[in-house]
């Protein structure tokens, strides 16, 4: 029923739609409710991924990638959350935010040894940044990196990593200068495999987003080659963190778009099968008056999210942008959402139910990447 094509879509676009919409039908839904109940996906789920183009869209040929741009990410993700293969799959962390950075700011060493297998699935990747005493604040957080002879030894924890579980590179924020405040923060890239005194801690329960891992991690004495210093200069992380935060908000806007139509046409599908009081709920005036309410922020947060997109394109969104529809469209899919769980009734709060599932997850969007206060006086810090 809900029809919407984005306006910077092409042919080459609409293909790879279809290409997505199929693959998370056929090889995401049928295994969601076990990824689920495991905790993260399965590991050769990523290779599936890499086979079909769904990894690094927007990384270049040269370096392993599809060439294509944020468009093609963000129509990926669309697909990802519009269908029944959602929440698990951690792509937006390893395609559209760990390969990004390692595009915008690695050396070229760096690019070719790590892009190439991020794009097949070979390697999975994560970024570690909250601590447990320092969220938002990064100049605030104490993970060390010192240099001793030719290495860099870490010491430090980090929670509620995605991926955590299972990445192969953790892109970690650490103080190479604790006196240096926000010019005292780098990025090293700590591969797992190699890395003695890393340690995984628990898989961590949420109150949504049960099939992908988040974890504890922690770093006792890890040592790392200089050669894994993203850009090979120390003291550039707080900006390159900072600079990538546009894009990382309007993929949770994207995120948002193709969870809530999808709540939509759940919640559709539901008012038209289920009986109360001799007629089917659709039929019941007050049904009726939510749905079209949740149907016409859903176009409106689809206008919105279009053209934020666009805009991306051209370079002219910017943080306060960001910072704006990132609230915005949180809170407003958090509203509705609600609204189509309660039309469910009872059914809306078992767990066999989809609508429940997203209920919670859109709870998350207010909170992640920024939560919505934060966003407001990201915001207001213009008015002086």
């Amino acid at each position: 029923m809900f029809d919407y094509r984005f306006s910077w879509m092409d042919d080459e676009l609409d293909m790879l739609s279809d290409a997505m919409r199929g693959f998370v039908e056929k090889e995401m839904s049928p295994h969601e409710a076990r990824w689920q109940a495991q905790g993260h996906v399965d590991r050769d789920f990523w290779r599936k991924a890499g086979e079909v183009g769904m990894l690094c869209a927007s990384i270049p040929e040269e370096y392993g990638g599809h060439g294509g741009d944020f468009r093609h990410e963000a129509m990926i993700t669309y697909q990802q959350y519009a269908g029944r293969g959602h929440s698990s799959f951690g792509n937006g962390v390893h395609s559209q935010i760990c390969a990004w950075y390692i595009l915008e700011f690695g050396t070229e060493d760096q690019k070719k040894r790590w892009l190439p297998k991020m794009a097949t699935g070979e390697l999975v990747c994560a970024i570690a940044m909250t601590e447990p005493g320092a969220g938002s604040d990064l100049q605030s957080i104490r993970t060390r990196a010192r240099m001793d002879g030719n290495e860099y030894v870490i010491d430090g924890s980090k929670v509620y990593i995605s991926n955590g579980q299972q990445a192969d590179l953790v892109i970690t924020a650490v103080k190479t200068d604790p006196e240096a405040g926000a010019k005292g923060v780098s990025l090293i890239v700590v591969e797992t495999a190699q890395a003695q005194g890393f340690r995984r801690g628990r898989n961590l329960e949420k109150l949504g987003l049960h099939g992908q891992d988040t974890s504890e991690l922690f770093f006792d004495g890890v040592r790392v080659p200089p050669e894994n210093l993203l850009g090979g200069v120390e003291g550039q992380g707080f900006r390159q963190l900072m600079t990538n935060l546009a894009q990382e908000r309007l993929v949770i806007c994207v995120t948002a778009c193709g969870m809530l139509r999808r709540a939509l046409e759940t919640t559709i599908a539901f008012a038209t099968d289920r009986r109360i009081f001799g007629g089917r709920l659709l039929d019941k005036q007050n049904t009726r008056f939510r749905l079209a309410e949740v149907e016409t922020v859903t176009r409106v947060i689809h206008g919105y999210v279009d053209d934020c997109v666009a805009r991306h394109r051209r370079g002219e969104f910017d943080a306060v942008s960001a910072a704006m529809a990132k609230w915005w469209v949180a809170e407003q899919t958090f509203e509705a959402v609600n609204k189509c769980l309660q039309l469910h009734g009872g059914a809306g709060y078992m767990a066999e139910y989809d609508i429940s599932s997203m209920f919670t997850e859109a709870r998350l969007y207010t909170i992640a990447g920024g939560s919505t206060e934060t966003m407001k006086d990201l915001i207001a810090r213009r008015y002086g």
